[in-house]
Protein backbone atom coordinates (compact mmCIF):
# COMPACT_ATOMS: atom_id res chain seq x y z
CA UNK A 1 0.00 0.00 0.00
CA UNK A 2 1.70 3.41 -1.35
CA UNK A 3 0.44 6.41 0.64
CA UNK A 4 -3.11 6.96 0.54
CA UNK A 5 -4.52 9.99 2.30
CA UNK A 6 -8.39 10.90 3.34
CA UNK A 7 -9.54 14.60 4.16
CA UNK A 8 -12.82 14.50 5.97
CA UNK A 9 -16.12 14.19 3.95
CA UNK A 10 -17.17 17.01 1.89
CA UNK A 11 -20.51 16.65 2.70
CA UNK A 12 -19.57 17.22 6.63
CA UNK A 13 -17.10 19.78 5.46
CA UNK A 14 -19.29 21.99 3.76
CA UNK A 15 -22.16 21.33 6.51
CA UNK A 16 -19.71 22.79 9.70
CA UNK A 17 -18.54 25.98 7.61
CA UNK A 18 -21.75 26.56 6.43
CA UNK A 19 -23.07 26.30 10.46
CA UNK A 20 -20.28 28.71 11.54
CA UNK A 21 -21.24 30.87 8.65
CA UNK A 22 -25.03 30.68 9.39
CA UNK A 23 -24.48 31.20 13.30
CA UNK A 24 -21.57 33.97 13.22
CA UNK A 25 -22.55 36.34 10.08
CA UNK A 26 -25.70 38.03 11.24
CA UNK A 27 -23.88 39.02 14.41
CA UNK A 28 -21.87 42.19 13.67
CA UNK A 29 -25.07 43.37 11.96
CA UNK A 30 -26.85 42.86 15.47
CA UNK A 31 -24.09 43.66 18.00
CA UNK A 32 -24.13 47.39 19.14
CA UNK A 33 -22.56 49.87 17.40
CA UNK A 34 -19.24 49.81 19.74
CA UNK A 35 -18.43 45.79 18.91
CA UNK A 36 -19.69 45.53 15.45
CA UNK A 37 -15.66 46.50 14.26
CA UNK A 38 -14.98 44.10 16.51
CA UNK A 39 -16.97 41.38 15.45
CA UNK A 40 -16.74 41.84 11.95
CA UNK A 41 -12.88 41.51 12.70
CA UNK A 42 -12.90 37.97 14.28
CA UNK A 43 -15.47 36.54 11.73
CA UNK A 44 -12.59 35.85 9.40
CA UNK A 45 -10.56 34.60 12.22
CA UNK A 46 -13.32 32.13 13.35
CA UNK A 47 -13.60 30.77 10.00
CA UNK A 48 -9.72 30.29 9.57
CA UNK A 49 -9.91 28.21 12.41
CA UNK A 50 -12.75 26.39 11.27
CA UNK A 51 -11.27 25.82 7.99
CA UNK A 52 -8.21 24.37 10.30
CA UNK A 53 -10.67 21.64 12.56
CA UNK A 54 -11.81 20.63 8.83
CA UNK A 55 -9.03 19.86 7.20
CA UNK A 56 -8.05 16.72 9.41
CA UNK A 57 -6.78 14.27 7.25
CA UNK A 58 -5.93 10.37 7.39
CA UNK A 59 -2.94 8.98 5.81
CA UNK A 60 -2.61 5.27 5.05
CA UNK A 61 0.32 3.99 4.36
CA UNK A 62 2.99 1.13 3.81
CA UNK A 63 4.45 1.16 7.75
CA UNK A 64 1.08 2.73 9.75
CA UNK A 65 -1.55 5.36 10.01
CA UNK A 66 -1.31 9.04 11.22
CA UNK A 67 -4.53 11.36 11.58
CA UNK A 68 -3.97 15.19 11.62
CA UNK A 69 -3.90 18.15 10.21
CA UNK A 70 -1.85 19.72 7.04
CA UNK A 71 1.46 21.95 7.80
CA UNK A 72 -0.60 25.37 7.20
CA UNK A 73 -2.74 24.61 10.69
CA UNK A 74 -1.13 21.48 11.89
CA UNK A 75 1.28 23.95 14.25
CA UNK A 76 -1.92 25.04 15.56
CA UNK A 77 -3.58 22.21 16.28
CA UNK A 78 -1.29 19.48 17.37
CA UNK A 79 -3.94 16.96 18.02
CA UNK A 80 -3.53 14.12 16.22
CA UNK A 81 -1.60 10.60 16.28
CA UNK A 82 0.59 7.97 14.18
CA UNK A 83 0.65 4.12 15.05
CA UNK A 84 2.83 1.90 13.39
CA UNK A 85 0.62 -1.54 11.88
CA UNK A 86 2.58 -3.69 14.76
CA UNK A 87 1.62 -1.44 17.28
CA UNK A 88 -1.86 -2.07 16.86
CA UNK A 89 -4.12 -4.95 18.47
CA UNK A 90 -7.90 -3.93 18.47
CA UNK A 91 -10.57 -1.62 17.75
CA UNK A 92 -13.23 -1.34 20.63
CA UNK A 93 -16.95 -0.07 20.20
CA UNK A 94 -17.92 2.28 22.33
CA UNK A 95 -21.69 4.05 22.05
CA UNK A 96 -22.68 7.71 22.07
CA UNK A 97 -25.05 9.35 23.95
CA UNK A 98 -26.44 10.12 20.46
CA UNK A 99 -27.33 6.23 19.97
CA UNK A 100 -24.51 5.45 17.26
CA UNK A 101 -20.72 3.85 18.15
CA UNK A 102 -17.53 4.87 17.25
CA UNK A 103 -14.58 2.74 17.78
CA UNK A 104 -11.09 3.03 19.44
CA UNK A 105 -8.06 1.38 17.97
CA UNK A 106 -6.18 0.07 20.97
CA UNK A 107 -2.58 -0.99 20.92
CA UNK A 108 0.38 -3.49 22.40
CA UNK A 109 0.79 -0.48 25.46
CA UNK A 110 -3.02 -0.41 26.38
CA UNK A 111 -3.87 3.00 24.85
CA UNK A 112 -6.64 4.23 22.76
CA UNK A 113 -7.05 6.45 19.68
CA UNK A 114 -10.94 7.05 17.92
CA UNK A 115 -11.02 5.49 15.20
CA UNK A 116 -11.95 8.34 11.98
CA UNK A 117 -15.58 7.58 10.68
CA UNK A 118 -15.70 10.78 8.98
CA UNK A 119 -13.79 10.57 6.16
CA UNK A 120 -13.99 10.85 2.53
CA UNK A 121 -14.11 7.64 0.82
CA UNK A 122 -15.29 5.61 4.15
CA UNK A 123 -15.48 2.03 2.89
CA UNK A 124 -11.82 2.31 0.82
CA UNK A 125 -10.45 3.62 4.23
CA UNK A 126 -12.00 0.46 5.98
CA UNK A 127 -10.77 -1.77 3.22
CA UNK A 128 -7.31 -0.22 3.50
CA UNK A 129 -7.01 -0.35 7.03
CA UNK A 130 -8.60 -3.80 7.57
CA UNK A 131 -6.04 -5.61 5.36
CA UNK A 132 -2.98 -3.52 6.69
CA UNK A 133 -3.72 -3.84 10.68
CA UNK A 134 -5.41 -7.35 10.25
CA UNK A 135 -8.72 -6.47 11.99
CA UNK A 136 -11.79 -7.16 11.10
CA UNK A 137 -13.87 -3.84 9.99
CA UNK A 138 -16.94 -5.39 8.65
CA UNK A 139 -19.00 -4.36 11.70
CA UNK A 140 -17.92 -0.43 11.53
CA UNK A 141 -19.99 2.15 9.47
CA UNK A 142 -20.40 5.76 9.45
CA UNK A 143 -20.75 7.62 12.64
CA UNK A 144 -23.99 9.57 11.45
CA UNK A 145 -26.04 8.70 8.27
CA UNK A 146 -25.01 11.38 5.50
CA UNK A 147 -28.58 12.26 5.41
CA UNK A 148 -28.43 13.97 8.45
CA UNK A 149 -25.88 16.00 7.54
CA UNK A 150 -27.75 16.44 4.40
CA UNK A 151 -30.56 18.26 5.87
CA UNK A 152 -28.35 20.36 8.28
CA UNK A 153 -26.72 21.52 5.02
CA UNK A 154 -29.88 22.60 3.64
CA UNK A 155 -30.99 24.29 7.22
CA UNK A 156 -27.71 26.09 6.90
CA UNK A 157 -28.47 27.50 3.93
CA UNK A 158 -31.87 28.13 4.14
CA UNK A 159 -30.55 30.10 7.22
CA UNK A 160 -28.07 31.58 4.69
CA UNK A 161 -30.19 32.52 2.24
CA UNK A 162 -33.02 34.18 4.55
CA UNK A 163 -29.99 36.31 6.30
CA UNK A 164 -29.19 37.54 3.19
CA UNK A 165 -32.08 38.68 2.13
CA UNK A 166 -33.14 40.01 5.45
CA UNK A 167 -29.36 42.04 5.25
CA UNK A 168 -30.03 43.20 1.72
CA UNK A 169 -34.09 44.48 2.58
CA UNK A 170 -32.91 46.13 5.49
CA UNK A 171 -29.49 47.93 4.29
CA UNK A 172 -31.50 48.90 0.81
CA UNK A 173 -34.36 49.75 2.54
Amino acid sequence: MSGQRYPMAPLIRFTLISLYLALVLPLPVLAPTELQAWLWAALPLGLVLILALVSEQVELSDSGIRVGHPAWCGWLLRRGWQLNWDQITGLTPVATSQGGRVFYVRTKNGSAYLLPQRVQAFEDFLSRFSQASGLDTSSIGRISPPWTYQLLAALCCAFLGSEVIFLTVNLIG
